[in-house]
């Protein structure tokens, strides 16, 4: 019972705190606030770069065609090979038949010249569409279908798909070093904000100990009252990111400026994002706060 009374008691001095200092709380409270919006702005991007690069290594498809003169034994053979390959996650095979009805349903122009085929004098091949485990070994992959026998070209986008995936990678990387750097800098602005409240107070601390009051007693306001600057601090940031993001998905329809970049959809993302931010906020304000007590109180 003692230690939910020492607890509520912290609780309610972190609060009389916040507002006793009330202009350096609001001077700690705006630098997390702005801080705060490049971070959330830096983790919804981060998860849509993300987003972006897992929905293209999914789509990737190395393409894979076949002599004209391949028997079904020859198939069949190709089929084991494509097993017996570590990196192949899934493959389909479609026989130059099925490549003509698919091709006729895409373009009412290709299927205007393509009905005038009789089977014999069809001048497609058979092919085998082939899925990836990884993405970054798909051009080794590639190279080693090319040298299985009866295989005339494979195709997969090679060069693009490399530098598109590069591109994506280093976006990302880029996004998340961009937040820990704005953390760093939050808890930063927060120790120096808490270093304040306490020069302030030197007075009553120096009271407190010479009563008997315990570490335990002095530091716990402190590292409370950086929670609650934190989640203040986080409030704006989630609004404005919350319906900024709904207003930025519904004008560009869900995708940014291809099909193939599509954007995550705001639920349940947006709560996931929201509560990120006001974790990270609370986070930080609590390290900000814990970190200070303990370099300038020494205790």
């Amino acid at each position: 019972m003692k230690i939910f009374r020492m607890l509520s008691r912290s609780i309610r001095d972190a609060f009389k705190s916040v507002f006793r200092n009330f202009s350096l709380s609001l001077a700690s409270i705006s630098c997390i606030t702005i801080t705060l919006i490049i971070v959330a702005v830096s983790v919804i991007a981060s998860f849509n770069v993300e987003n972006f690069t897992k929905k293209i290594e999914s789509d990737l498809t190395i393409v894979a065609f076949m002599d004209n003169d391949s028997t079904e034994e020859d198939i069949e053979k190709m089929k084991k090979s494509l097993e017996g390959i570590k990196n192949i996650d899934t493959f389909t095979y479609e026989d130059k038949k099925q490549v003509k009805e698919d091709m006729s349903k895409e373009s009412e122009v290709f299927k205007a010249v393509m009905d005038g085929w009789e089977d014999e004098e069809n001048p497609l091949r058979d092919t085998f569409q082939i899925k990836v485990k990884d993405i970054e070994k798909i051009s080794k992959t590639a190279d080693t279908i090319k040298k299985l026998d009866k295989v005339a070209v494979v195709r997969y986008g090679e060069g693009l798909v490399e530098r598109l995936v590069k591109a994506f990678s280093s976006i990302e990387k880029a996004a998340y070093g961009v937040v820990i750097a704005l953390i760093i800098v939050t808890v930063f602005l927060i120790i120096n904000t808490i270093k304040l409240t306490i020069y302030s107070r030197q007075r009553e601390i120096s009271i407190m100990r010479l009563v008997g009051a315990s570490n335990f007693s002095i530091k716990t306001p402190f590292i409370i009252e950086g929670m609650i600057l934190g989640l203040i601090g986080s409030i704006i940031p989630v609004i404005l990111t919350t319906f900024g993001y709904l207003k930025f998905y519904e004008h560009f329809d869900g995708y940014l400026f291809t099909r193939l970049i599509e954007l995550i959809k705001p639920e349940p993302f947006m709560y996931q994002a929201a509560g990120i931010v006001v974790l990270i906020g609370i986070l930080v304000g609590m390290i900000g706060s814990a970190s200070a007590v303990r370099k300038y109180l020494k205790i």
